[in-house]
Protein backbone atom coordinates (compact mmCIF):
# COMPACT_ATOMS: atom_id res chain seq x y z
CA UNK A 1 0.00 0.00 0.00
CA UNK A 2 1.65 3.83 -1.21
CA UNK A 3 -0.53 5.70 1.36
CA UNK A 4 -2.31 8.95 0.94
CA UNK A 5 -0.59 11.98 -0.49
CA UNK A 6 1.15 13.89 1.69
CA UNK A 7 -0.03 17.34 0.90
CA UNK A 8 -3.59 16.06 0.19
CA UNK A 9 -3.46 14.37 3.51
CA UNK A 10 -2.41 17.57 5.77
CA UNK A 11 -5.18 19.79 3.63
CA UNK A 12 -7.97 17.37 4.11
CA UNK A 13 -7.17 16.70 7.73
CA UNK A 14 -6.72 20.70 8.36
CA UNK A 15 -9.53 21.99 6.31
CA UNK A 16 -11.53 24.86 7.10
CA UNK A 17 -15.11 24.28 4.77
CA UNK A 18 -16.26 27.88 5.66
CA UNK A 19 -16.13 29.27 2.65
CA UNK A 20 -16.91 26.77 0.50
CA UNK A 21 -20.10 26.96 2.46
CA UNK A 22 -20.85 30.50 2.27
CA UNK A 23 -20.16 30.01 -1.46
CA UNK A 24 -23.11 27.78 -1.90
CA UNK A 25 -25.02 30.21 0.31
CA UNK A 26 -24.19 33.06 -1.93
CA UNK A 27 -25.33 31.20 -4.92
CA UNK A 28 -28.63 30.19 -3.62
CA UNK A 29 -29.61 33.48 -2.73
CA UNK A 30 -27.97 34.83 -6.57
CA UNK A 31 -30.96 32.32 -7.52
CA UNK A 32 -34.01 33.10 -5.24
CA UNK A 33 -33.07 36.36 -6.55
CA UNK A 34 -33.44 35.13 -10.14
CA UNK A 35 -36.21 33.61 -9.19
CA UNK A 36 -38.29 36.52 -8.03
CA UNK A 37 -36.70 38.86 -10.82
CA UNK A 38 -38.51 36.62 -13.23
CA UNK A 39 -41.76 36.56 -11.13
CA UNK A 40 -41.12 40.37 -10.56
CA UNK A 41 -41.00 40.99 -14.44
CA UNK A 42 -44.21 39.22 -15.12
CA UNK A 43 -46.37 40.81 -12.12
CA UNK A 44 -44.79 44.55 -12.70
CA UNK A 45 -43.76 44.39 -16.24
CA UNK A 46 -45.38 42.39 -19.21
CA UNK A 47 -48.04 41.45 -16.72
CA UNK A 48 -49.65 45.05 -16.60
CA UNK A 49 -48.79 45.80 -20.11
CA UNK A 50 -50.97 42.64 -21.06
CA UNK A 51 -53.43 43.75 -18.82
CA UNK A 52 -53.66 47.52 -20.64
CA UNK A 53 -54.41 45.72 -23.94
CA UNK A 54 -50.53 47.14 -25.49
CA UNK A 55 -51.19 46.08 -29.10
CA UNK A 56 -49.25 46.97 -32.05
CA UNK A 57 -46.09 46.13 -33.96
CA UNK A 58 -44.17 47.38 -31.17
CA UNK A 59 -46.44 45.35 -28.59
CA UNK A 60 -45.34 42.58 -30.69
CA UNK A 61 -41.66 42.75 -30.50
CA UNK A 62 -42.08 44.18 -27.33
CA UNK A 63 -43.72 41.58 -25.81
CA UNK A 64 -41.22 39.05 -27.29
CA UNK A 65 -38.55 40.89 -25.96
CA UNK A 66 -39.84 40.48 -22.31
CA UNK A 67 -40.44 36.86 -22.75
CA UNK A 68 -36.45 36.26 -23.85
CA UNK A 69 -35.42 38.35 -21.02
CA UNK A 70 -37.37 36.27 -18.85
CA UNK A 71 -36.88 32.88 -20.11
CA UNK A 72 -33.14 33.93 -19.45
CA UNK A 73 -33.96 35.14 -16.10
CA UNK A 74 -35.35 31.44 -16.04
CA UNK A 75 -32.17 29.59 -17.01
CA UNK A 76 -30.16 31.71 -15.11
CA UNK A 77 -31.89 30.75 -11.85
CA UNK A 78 -31.61 27.26 -13.10
CA UNK A 79 -27.82 27.70 -13.00
CA UNK A 80 -27.11 29.05 -10.28
CA UNK A 81 -29.27 26.54 -8.54
CA UNK A 82 -27.09 23.29 -10.13
CA UNK A 83 -23.85 25.58 -9.03
CA UNK A 84 -25.16 26.09 -5.53
CA UNK A 85 -26.42 22.42 -5.46
CA UNK A 86 -22.78 21.41 -6.35
CA UNK A 87 -21.03 23.49 -4.28
CA UNK A 88 -23.36 22.25 -1.51
CA UNK A 89 -22.84 18.39 -2.47
CA UNK A 90 -19.24 18.97 -2.53
CA UNK A 91 -19.00 20.40 0.99
CA UNK A 92 -20.83 17.23 2.15
CA UNK A 93 -18.70 15.14 0.75
CA UNK A 94 -16.03 16.72 1.61
CA UNK A 95 -16.66 17.24 5.33
CA UNK A 96 -17.65 13.85 5.52
CA UNK A 97 -14.28 12.80 4.06
CA UNK A 98 -12.93 14.95 6.41
CA UNK A 99 -14.70 13.41 8.96
CA UNK A 100 -13.36 10.02 7.94
CA UNK A 101 -10.21 10.49 8.28
CA UNK A 102 -9.83 11.97 11.38
CA UNK A 103 -11.83 9.41 12.69
CA UNK A 104 -9.33 6.90 10.93
CA UNK A 105 -6.80 8.46 12.63
CA UNK A 106 -7.98 9.08 15.84
CA UNK A 107 -8.77 5.61 16.17
CA UNK A 108 -4.94 4.25 14.99
CA UNK A 109 -3.50 6.76 17.50
CA UNK A 110 -5.65 5.16 19.88
CA UNK A 111 -4.76 1.76 18.97
CA UNK A 112 -1.05 2.78 20.15
CA UNK A 113 0.17 3.65 16.36
CA UNK A 114 1.73 6.83 15.33
CA UNK A 115 0.66 8.91 12.44
CA UNK A 116 3.21 10.82 10.62
CA UNK A 117 2.29 14.63 8.85
CA UNK A 118 2.16 12.70 5.67
CA UNK A 119 -0.60 10.52 6.81
CA UNK A 120 1.40 7.27 7.04
CA UNK A 121 0.61 5.18 10.24
CA UNK A 122 3.39 3.39 11.71
CA UNK A 123 3.89 0.25 13.19
CA UNK A 124 3.80 -0.15 17.20
CA UNK A 125 6.46 -1.63 18.70
CA UNK A 126 4.64 -4.30 21.06
CA UNK A 127 8.17 -6.08 22.64
CA UNK A 128 11.80 -4.43 22.35
CA UNK A 129 13.81 -4.78 19.38
CA UNK A 130 16.28 -6.25 21.41
CA UNK A 131 14.17 -9.33 21.74
CA UNK A 132 13.88 -9.36 17.63
CA UNK A 133 15.59 -12.98 17.73
CA UNK A 134 12.95 -14.45 20.53
CA UNK A 135 11.04 -17.18 18.76
CA UNK A 136 7.53 -15.37 19.35
CA UNK A 137 8.81 -11.79 18.55
CA UNK A 138 7.11 -11.63 14.99
CA UNK A 139 4.13 -13.04 16.35
CA UNK A 140 3.45 -10.96 18.81
CA UNK A 141 4.41 -8.06 16.60
CA UNK A 142 1.75 -9.48 14.15
CA UNK A 143 -1.22 -9.31 16.67
CA UNK A 144 -0.04 -6.58 18.19
CA UNK A 145 -0.25 -4.32 14.18
CA UNK A 146 -3.31 -6.44 13.12
CA UNK A 147 -5.29 -3.58 12.45
CA UNK A 148 -2.47 -1.59 11.22
CA UNK A 149 -3.64 -1.98 7.45
CA UNK A 150 -7.24 -1.38 7.83
CA UNK A 151 -5.85 2.05 9.13
CA UNK A 152 -4.15 2.67 6.54
CA UNK A 153 -7.18 1.84 3.88
CA UNK A 154 -9.39 3.70 6.10
CA UNK A 155 -6.72 7.14 5.51
CA UNK A 156 -5.85 6.14 2.15
CA UNK A 157 -9.41 6.19 1.40
CA UNK A 158 -10.45 8.96 2.91
CA UNK A 159 -7.83 11.41 1.17
CA UNK A 160 -8.97 9.43 -2.23
CA UNK A 161 -12.95 10.40 -1.91
CA UNK A 162 -11.91 14.24 -0.75
CA UNK A 163 -9.54 14.12 -4.16
CA UNK A 164 -12.79 12.40 -6.22
CA UNK A 165 -15.44 14.56 -5.02
CA UNK A 166 -13.27 17.72 -6.18
CA UNK A 167 -12.63 17.15 -9.39
CA UNK A 168 -15.95 15.67 -10.35
CA UNK A 169 -17.48 18.93 -8.85
CA UNK A 170 -14.91 20.86 -11.17
CA UNK A 171 -16.14 18.74 -14.28
CA UNK A 172 -19.27 19.33 -13.12
CA UNK A 173 -18.54 23.07 -12.93
CA UNK A 174 -16.65 23.48 -16.15
CA UNK A 175 -20.11 22.09 -17.96
CA UNK A 176 -22.24 24.76 -16.86
CA UNK A 177 -21.91 27.25 -19.35
CA UNK A 178 -22.27 30.79 -18.79
CA UNK A 179 -22.79 31.30 -22.90
CA UNK A 180 -25.87 30.11 -22.48
CA UNK A 181 -27.77 32.29 -20.38
CA UNK A 182 -28.52 34.97 -23.00
CA UNK A 183 -29.43 32.00 -25.75
CA UNK A 184 -32.94 30.59 -26.34
CA UNK A 185 -31.54 26.89 -25.84
CA UNK A 186 -30.49 27.88 -22.84
CA UNK A 187 -33.06 26.04 -20.43
CA UNK A 188 -32.68 22.96 -22.45
CA UNK A 189 -29.17 22.60 -21.55
CA UNK A 190 -29.55 23.94 -18.39
CA UNK A 191 -32.00 20.59 -17.70
CA UNK A 192 -28.70 18.56 -19.64
CA UNK A 193 -26.48 20.01 -16.63
CA UNK A 194 -28.87 19.05 -14.24
CA UNK A 195 -28.70 15.57 -15.26
CA UNK A 196 -25.01 15.77 -14.50
CA UNK A 197 -25.15 17.32 -10.93
CA UNK A 198 -28.22 14.85 -10.28
CA UNK A 199 -25.31 12.18 -11.03
CA UNK A 200 -22.82 13.89 -9.08
CA UNK A 201 -24.93 13.63 -5.98
CA UNK A 202 -25.76 10.44 -6.55
CA UNK A 203 -29.58 11.49 -7.29
CA UNK A 204 -31.49 9.08 -10.11
CA UNK A 205 -34.46 10.35 -11.84
CA UNK A 206 -36.13 7.30 -11.01
CA UNK A 207 -36.44 8.60 -7.41
CA UNK A 208 -38.97 10.78 -8.52
CA UNK A 209 -42.41 9.06 -7.64
CA UNK A 210 -43.75 7.48 -10.47
CA UNK A 211 -47.11 9.19 -9.50
CA UNK A 212 -49.17 6.05 -9.05
CA UNK A 213 -50.09 7.01 -5.49
CA UNK A 214 -50.35 10.90 -4.57
CA UNK A 215 -50.21 10.22 -0.71
CA UNK A 216 -46.90 9.12 -1.21
CA UNK A 217 -45.50 11.78 -3.70
CA UNK A 218 -46.75 14.12 -1.15
CA UNK A 219 -44.59 12.53 1.58
CA UNK A 220 -41.53 12.38 -0.62
CA UNK A 221 -41.83 15.91 -1.33
CA UNK A 222 -42.91 17.05 2.08
CA UNK A 223 -39.66 15.30 3.54
CA UNK A 224 -36.66 16.02 0.94
CA UNK A 225 -36.41 20.05 2.41
CA UNK A 226 -36.30 23.25 0.54
CA UNK A 227 -32.41 22.87 -1.02
CA UNK A 228 -33.11 19.48 -2.29
CA UNK A 229 -36.71 20.55 -3.71
CA UNK A 230 -34.89 23.16 -5.60
CA UNK A 231 -32.86 21.18 -7.26
CA UNK A 232 -35.68 18.29 -8.30
CA UNK A 233 -37.55 21.37 -9.30
CA UNK A 234 -34.48 22.82 -11.65
CA UNK A 235 -33.38 19.24 -12.76
CA UNK A 236 -36.70 17.04 -13.05
CA UNK A 237 -39.51 19.81 -13.92
CA UNK A 238 -41.14 18.05 -16.50
CA UNK A 239 -41.83 14.69 -14.17
CA UNK A 240 -42.64 17.11 -11.32
CA UNK A 241 -45.27 19.16 -12.94
CA UNK A 242 -47.18 16.30 -13.92
CA UNK A 243 -47.15 14.60 -10.15
CA UNK A 244 -50.29 14.39 -8.71
CA UNK A 245 -49.80 15.06 -5.17
CA UNK A 246 -47.29 18.11 -4.79
CA UNK A 247 -47.97 21.18 -4.06
CA UNK A 248 -50.36 23.32 -7.02
CA UNK A 249 -47.31 26.15 -6.57
CA UNK A 250 -44.80 23.38 -7.34
CA UNK A 251 -46.48 22.04 -10.03
CA UNK A 252 -47.24 25.91 -11.82
CA UNK A 253 -43.68 27.05 -11.04
CA UNK A 254 -42.45 23.31 -12.94
CA UNK A 255 -44.71 23.49 -15.77
CA UNK A 256 -44.32 27.06 -16.61
CA UNK A 257 -40.54 26.65 -16.90
CA UNK A 258 -41.20 23.22 -19.12
CA UNK A 259 -43.61 25.80 -21.27
CA UNK A 260 -41.25 28.17 -21.53
CA UNK A 261 -38.30 25.76 -22.79
CA UNK A 262 -41.33 24.21 -25.10
CA UNK A 263 -41.77 27.57 -26.65
CA UNK A 264 -38.42 28.60 -27.41
CA UNK A 265 -37.52 24.89 -28.78
CA UNK A 266 -40.64 25.88 -31.38
CA UNK A 267 -39.31 29.49 -31.84
CA UNK A 268 -35.72 27.80 -32.89
CA UNK A 269 -37.35 25.52 -35.72
CA UNK A 270 -40.63 27.99 -36.58
CA UNK A 271 -39.44 27.76 -40.44
CA UNK A 272 -39.76 23.80 -40.35
CA UNK A 273 -42.44 23.43 -38.43
CA UNK A 274 -44.82 20.69 -39.65
CA UNK A 275 -48.68 21.16 -39.09
CA UNK A 276 -49.23 19.63 -35.60
CA UNK A 277 -45.80 21.61 -34.12
CA UNK A 278 -47.48 24.50 -35.73
CA UNK A 279 -50.64 24.07 -33.85
CA UNK A 280 -49.10 23.06 -30.44
CA UNK A 281 -46.75 26.33 -30.89
CA UNK A 282 -50.23 28.29 -31.72
CA UNK A 283 -51.90 27.17 -28.74
CA UNK A 284 -49.16 26.70 -26.52
CA UNK A 285 -48.25 30.72 -27.10
CA UNK A 286 -51.85 31.86 -26.52
CA UNK A 287 -51.53 29.80 -23.01
CA UNK A 288 -48.48 31.47 -22.02
CA UNK A 289 -50.04 34.91 -22.74
CA UNK A 290 -53.33 34.39 -21.16
CA UNK A 291 -50.82 32.59 -17.97
CA UNK A 292 -49.36 36.01 -18.19
CA UNK A 293 -51.99 38.49 -18.78
CA UNK A 294 -53.44 37.37 -14.54
CA UNK A 295 -49.73 38.00 -13.16
CA UNK A 296 -51.22 41.22 -11.75
CA UNK A 297 -54.27 39.41 -10.61
CA UNK A 298 -55.84 39.16 -7.72
CA UNK A 299 -54.29 36.24 -5.65
CA UNK A 300 -57.51 34.34 -5.70
CA UNK A 301 -57.86 35.11 -9.37
CA UNK A 302 -53.72 34.01 -9.41
CA UNK A 303 -53.53 31.09 -12.32
CA UNK A 304 -51.94 27.69 -11.53
CA UNK A 305 -50.58 25.84 -14.09
CA UNK A 306 -51.07 22.23 -12.97
CA UNK A 307 -50.11 20.54 -16.41
CA UNK A 308 -50.25 20.20 -20.12
CA UNK A 309 -49.45 18.63 -23.24
CA UNK A 310 -49.41 18.84 -27.05
CA UNK A 311 -50.07 15.33 -27.99
CA UNK A 312 -53.15 14.36 -30.23
CA UNK A 313 -55.51 17.75 -29.89
CA UNK A 314 -53.45 18.69 -26.73
CA UNK A 315 -54.39 18.98 -23.24
CA UNK A 316 -54.29 21.51 -20.00
CA UNK A 317 -54.84 21.73 -16.20
CA UNK A 318 -55.39 25.49 -15.59
CA UNK A 319 -56.67 26.07 -11.77
CA UNK A 320 -58.00 29.18 -10.76
CA UNK A 321 -57.02 30.24 -7.42
CA UNK A 322 -54.57 28.25 -5.14
CA UNK A 323 -56.68 24.93 -4.26
CA UNK A 324 -54.57 23.77 -1.59
CA UNK A 325 -55.39 26.67 0.28
CA UNK A 326 -59.36 26.99 -0.85
CA UNK A 327 -61.87 25.71 1.70
CA UNK A 328 -64.12 24.98 -1.21
CA UNK A 329 -62.57 23.23 -4.41
CA UNK A 330 -64.29 22.35 -7.80
CA UNK A 331 -62.86 20.51 -10.51
CA UNK A 332 -64.69 21.36 -13.96
CA UNK A 333 -64.12 18.39 -16.30
CA UNK A 334 -64.73 20.01 -19.92
CA UNK A 335 -66.91 17.39 -22.92
CA UNK A 336 -66.46 16.66 -26.43
CA UNK A 337 -64.32 18.87 -29.22
CA UNK A 338 -62.19 20.76 -26.28
CA UNK A 339 -58.73 20.57 -26.91
CA UNK A 340 -55.40 22.85 -26.66
CA UNK A 341 -56.59 26.01 -28.32
CA UNK A 342 -59.33 26.28 -26.49
CA UNK A 343 -57.80 26.56 -23.35
CA UNK A 344 -59.16 30.25 -22.98
CA UNK A 345 -62.40 29.91 -22.70
CA UNK A 346 -62.19 26.86 -20.38
CA UNK A 347 -60.21 29.53 -17.56
CA UNK A 348 -63.48 31.59 -18.29
CA UNK A 349 -65.85 29.07 -17.57
CA UNK A 350 -63.98 28.13 -14.45
CA UNK A 351 -63.63 31.59 -12.99
CA UNK A 352 -67.18 32.05 -13.58
CA UNK A 353 -68.41 28.94 -11.30
CA UNK A 354 -65.89 30.76 -9.23
CA UNK A 355 -67.41 33.84 -8.74
CA UNK A 356 -70.61 32.00 -8.53
CA UNK A 357 -69.45 30.04 -5.42
CA UNK A 358 -67.74 33.24 -4.29
CA UNK A 359 -71.27 34.32 -3.86
CA UNK A 360 -72.52 31.70 -1.19
CA UNK A 361 -68.99 31.44 0.46
CA UNK A 362 -68.16 33.31 3.89
CA UNK A 363 -65.40 34.47 2.51
CA UNK A 364 -66.14 34.95 -0.89
CA UNK A 365 -64.22 34.08 -4.20
CA UNK A 366 -60.97 34.44 -1.80
CA UNK A 367 -62.51 30.70 -0.64
CA UNK A 368 -62.69 29.29 -3.92
CA UNK A 369 -60.38 27.60 -6.56
CA UNK A 370 -62.08 26.28 -9.53
CA UNK A 371 -59.83 23.92 -12.29
CA UNK A 372 -60.04 23.60 -15.73
CA UNK A 373 -59.29 19.37 -15.76
CA UNK A 374 -58.93 18.72 -19.40
CA UNK A 375 -55.95 15.93 -19.24
CA UNK A 376 -57.86 13.41 -21.43
CA UNK A 377 -58.57 12.56 -25.25
CA UNK A 378 -61.88 14.64 -25.22
CA UNK A 379 -63.34 13.21 -28.58
CA UNK A 380 -64.79 15.08 -31.01
CA UNK A 381 -68.12 16.28 -32.02
CA UNK A 382 -68.95 13.91 -34.97
CA UNK A 383 -71.77 11.22 -33.80
CA UNK A 384 -73.95 10.37 -36.88
CA UNK A 385 -76.87 7.75 -36.74
CA UNK A 386 -76.06 6.95 -40.08
CA UNK A 387 -72.48 5.89 -40.08
CA UNK A 388 -71.73 4.71 -37.18
CA UNK A 389 -67.91 4.01 -38.09
CA UNK A 390 -67.73 8.04 -37.71
CA UNK A 391 -68.64 8.04 -34.33
CA UNK A 392 -65.27 7.17 -32.80
CA UNK A 393 -65.07 8.32 -29.14
CA UNK A 394 -68.60 9.82 -28.57
CA UNK A 395 -70.67 7.37 -28.66
CA UNK A 396 -68.38 4.78 -26.79
CA UNK A 397 -66.90 4.81 -23.00
CA UNK A 398 -63.51 4.00 -24.74
CA UNK A 399 -61.92 7.73 -23.89
CA UNK A 400 -63.50 8.19 -20.53
CA UNK A 401 -62.17 4.45 -19.30
CA UNK A 402 -58.73 5.19 -20.57
CA UNK A 403 -58.12 8.97 -18.62
CA UNK A 404 -60.56 7.01 -15.44
CA UNK A 405 -57.07 6.68 -13.62
CA UNK A 406 -55.17 10.47 -14.37
CA UNK A 407 -58.94 11.93 -13.06
CA UNK A 408 -59.03 9.91 -9.87
CA UNK A 409 -55.13 10.75 -9.36
CA UNK A 410 -55.79 14.12 -10.12
CA UNK A 411 -58.44 14.57 -7.20
CA UNK A 412 -56.71 12.24 -5.01
CA UNK A 413 -53.50 14.37 -5.31
CA UNK A 414 -55.66 17.43 -4.26
CA UNK A 415 -56.40 15.78 -1.22
CA UNK A 416 -53.14 14.73 -0.69
CA UNK A 417 -51.04 18.41 -1.78
CA UNK A 418 -53.92 20.32 0.73
CA UNK A 419 -53.00 22.56 3.13
CA UNK A 420 -55.05 23.15 6.29
CA UNK A 421 -58.78 21.62 7.21
CA UNK A 422 -59.95 19.61 4.38
CA UNK A 423 -61.50 21.31 1.61
CA UNK A 424 -64.79 20.62 0.40
CA UNK A 425 -64.29 19.07 -3.08
CA UNK A 426 -67.17 19.14 -5.97
CA UNK A 427 -66.43 17.76 -9.51
CA UNK A 428 -68.49 18.97 -12.50
CA UNK A 429 -68.94 17.92 -15.28
CA UNK A 430 -70.11 18.55 -19.03
CA UNK A 431 -71.18 16.63 -21.99
CA UNK A 432 -68.93 13.69 -22.16
CA UNK A 433 -67.09 15.39 -19.55
CA UNK A 434 -70.28 13.70 -17.34
CA UNK A 435 -69.22 10.21 -18.97
CA UNK A 436 -65.71 11.07 -18.06
CA UNK A 437 -65.97 11.63 -14.16
CA UNK A 438 -68.57 8.86 -13.99
CA UNK A 439 -65.86 6.47 -15.41
CA UNK A 440 -63.45 7.86 -13.33
CA UNK A 441 -65.67 7.92 -9.96
CA UNK A 442 -66.75 4.37 -10.22
CA UNK A 443 -63.57 2.50 -11.00
CA UNK A 444 -60.54 1.96 -7.78
CA UNK A 445 -61.13 4.66 -4.87
CA UNK A 446 -63.58 7.00 -6.88
CA UNK A 447 -62.90 10.84 -6.95
CA UNK A 448 -63.30 11.44 -3.02
CA UNK A 449 -65.54 13.47 -3.99
CA UNK A 450 -68.16 15.32 -1.85
CA UNK A 451 -70.43 16.24 -4.56
CA UNK A 452 -70.77 16.09 -7.85
CA UNK A 453 -72.21 17.82 -10.54
CA UNK A 454 -73.26 16.90 -14.98
CA UNK A 455 -75.09 18.72 -17.25
CA UNK A 456 -75.97 17.89 -20.58
CA UNK A 457 -75.01 13.98 -19.41
CA UNK A 458 -75.05 11.50 -22.14
CA UNK A 459 -73.93 8.94 -19.80
CA UNK A 460 -71.99 8.38 -16.67
CA UNK A 461 -71.24 4.79 -17.81
CA UNK A 462 -73.11 2.93 -14.76
CA UNK A 463 -76.45 2.14 -14.42
CA UNK A 464 -77.44 3.67 -11.22
CA UNK A 465 -76.14 6.18 -9.17
CA UNK A 466 -75.69 3.56 -6.28
CA UNK A 467 -72.69 2.07 -8.51
CA UNK A 468 -70.48 5.47 -8.46
CA UNK A 469 -68.69 6.25 -4.88
CA UNK A 470 -69.86 10.18 -4.45
CA UNK A 471 -73.55 9.58 -1.90
CA UNK A 472 -76.29 9.90 -4.83
CA UNK A 473 -77.65 12.41 -2.48
CA UNK A 474 -74.39 14.58 -3.81
CA UNK A 475 -75.10 13.68 -7.26
CA UNK A 476 -76.70 16.52 -9.65
CA UNK A 477 -77.80 16.50 -12.63
CA UNK A 478 -78.38 19.44 -14.57
CA UNK A 479 -80.41 19.33 -18.05
CA UNK A 480 -81.94 22.01 -20.27
CA UNK A 481 -84.98 20.98 -21.78
CA UNK A 482 -83.95 21.75 -25.12
CA UNK A 483 -80.24 20.21 -24.63
CA UNK A 484 -80.59 17.55 -27.66
CA UNK A 485 -77.37 15.53 -25.97
CA UNK A 486 -79.27 15.22 -22.42
CA UNK A 487 -82.59 14.65 -23.92
CA UNK A 488 -81.80 12.18 -27.16
CA UNK A 489 -78.55 10.30 -27.05
CA UNK A 490 -78.52 9.87 -23.23
CA UNK A 491 -79.26 6.50 -22.07
CA UNK A 492 -78.15 5.25 -25.48
CA UNK A 493 -74.39 3.85 -25.27
CA UNK A 494 -72.63 5.35 -22.37
CA UNK A 495 -74.57 4.56 -19.20
CA UNK A 496 -78.32 4.84 -17.95
CA UNK A 497 -79.72 8.53 -18.55
CA UNK A 498 -78.89 10.04 -15.00
CA UNK A 499 -81.97 12.20 -15.17
CA UNK A 500 -84.21 9.34 -14.84
CA UNK A 501 -85.69 9.23 -11.39
CA UNK A 502 -84.97 5.45 -11.49
CA UNK A 503 -81.22 6.46 -12.05
CA UNK A 504 -81.44 7.39 -8.29
CA UNK A 505 -79.50 11.17 -9.00
CA UNK A 506 -80.75 14.47 -7.50
CA UNK A 507 -82.23 16.71 -10.26
CA UNK A 508 -80.34 20.45 -10.31
CA UNK A 509 -83.06 23.30 -11.63
CA UNK A 510 -81.45 24.94 -14.64
CA UNK A 511 -82.86 27.79 -16.60
CA UNK A 512 -80.91 27.64 -19.60
CA UNK A 513 -81.15 27.20 -23.21
CA UNK A 514 -79.11 24.43 -25.46
CA UNK A 515 -76.48 21.73 -24.46
CA UNK A 516 -73.86 24.93 -23.65
CA UNK A 517 -75.71 27.66 -21.76
CA UNK A 518 -75.06 26.18 -18.48
CA UNK A 519 -72.75 28.75 -17.64
CA UNK A 520 -74.69 32.23 -18.65
CA UNK A 521 -74.11 35.31 -16.77
CA UNK A 522 -76.88 35.67 -14.16
CA UNK A 523 -78.54 32.17 -14.76
CA UNK A 524 -80.26 30.21 -12.32
CA UNK A 525 -78.30 27.11 -13.67
CA UNK A 526 -74.69 29.08 -12.75
CA UNK A 527 -75.62 30.16 -9.73
CA UNK A 528 -76.44 27.07 -8.59
CA UNK A 529 -73.58 25.35 -9.46
CA UNK A 530 -71.82 28.18 -7.10
CA UNK A 531 -73.85 27.11 -4.28
CA UNK A 532 -73.26 23.20 -4.61
CA UNK A 533 -69.46 24.46 -5.14
CA UNK A 534 -70.00 25.91 -1.54
CA UNK A 535 -71.43 23.44 -0.04
CA UNK A 536 -74.86 24.49 0.39
CA UNK A 537 -78.16 23.20 -1.48
CA UNK A 538 -79.18 24.26 -5.03
CA UNK A 539 -82.53 26.18 -5.40
CA UNK A 540 -85.37 23.60 -7.02
CA UNK A 541 -86.64 26.30 -8.44
CA UNK A 542 -86.12 30.32 -10.22
CA UNK A 543 -85.27 32.56 -7.80
CA UNK A 544 -84.56 36.14 -8.04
Amino acid sequence: MIGPVPELFSQLFKQDFSDLEAAASSWKRLAEALGKAQTGSGKRVSGPLHEAGWAGVSATYGFAALEATESKLGTAEIDAQLIATTLDTLNTRMQAAQRALRNAVADAEGAGHTVREDGWVEPKQAIDPKYHNHPEYQEIQQQANAGLGGYRARIDEAVTEAESASSEAAEVLRQIDPFDLDKQYGGAHAQEDAARVAEFMGIDKKDVPDGKDPKRAADWWAGLGEDKQRFYLAAYSEQLGALDGLPAATRDHANRTVLDMRLNDYALREGDLGYHDRYGYRSLTALKDRLDRTDTAPAHKQLYLLGFSTDNDGRAIVAVGNPDTARHTAVQVPGTSNQLDNVGSQIDRVSKLQNAAGQWSMGGAKDVSVISWLDYNAPEANFTLSDPELNLGIATQGRAQAGAEDLRGFTHGLRAAHDGERTHLTVLAHSYGSTMAGAADAGGRGLDTDDMVVVGSPGLTVERADQLHVDPKHLWVGAASDDLVSNVTSGATLGADPKDSEFGAQRMYVDTSGHSGYWDDGSQSLKNQGRIIAGKTPHSSPRP
